[in-house]
């Protein structure tokens, strides 16, 4: 598995987070009026499974604490943890500092020491960056930081990321340097 599916399974896990903030949030919507804003809500020390359409997993999000603010409807994750299986069942984790969750669920932002590994089993790839910026309906992921991609063989890196994930083009936008590693 290359970075490329990396970032297509981030998407994927920040689409399916922002899809079920909308589901949290639409009953919250239609009480919210008369309940003087006790319809926000902070989970402690929690696990949420995803399930895609056909009952299968589609990610794991652990975090010591995830809270809503009942004003703009964001949410925020502290030290988040997505585990997102790929075809053969093995996990990639994505681990940030924080987590922000957009109220309408059509951005994700993932900030400070943002590492995204692939599996032990598999061809040993990471992306690190001190932030990144997912747009699940639009297939995007962006960082205006300094991000570095490592996988054997080579290091490539860059400040600037945008990824495409529908066309699985990616753009370094500035100071991109590559290096070759070989391996031992």
């Amino acid at each position: 598995m290359n970075w490329r599916t990396t970032l297509t399974l981030l998407l994927l896990a920040g689409a399916l987070v922002s899809g079920w903030s909308v589901w949290m949030h639409r009953g919250a919507a239609e009480t919210g009026a008369g309940s003087g804003g006790r319809s926000d809500y902070v989970l402690h020390d929690f696990e949420l499974v995803a399930l895609d359409d056909a009952g299968r997993e589609s990610f794991t999000l652990r975090a010591p604490r995830m809270a809503r603010d009942p004003g703009d409807r964001t949410m925020a994750m502290q030290t988040p943890l997505f585990l997102l299986p790929d075809s053969e069942n093995h996990y990639w984790q994505v681990r940030a500092r924080s987590g922000w969750v957009a109220a309408d669920g059509k951005e994700l932002r993932l900030r400070g020491d943002v590492r995204v590994d692939g599996p032990p089993q598999g061809r040993k790839v990471a992306l690190r960056t001190e932030q990144l910026n997912v747009f699940p309906d639009r297939d995007l992921a962006t960082s205006p930081a300094v991000v570095t991609i490592t996988q054997p063989g080579s290091i490539l890196r860059g400040r600037g990321l945008e990824t495409n994930l529908a066309s699985k083009r990616y753009e370094l936008k500035s100071q991109v340097h590559s290096r070759y590693v070989p391996q031992r």
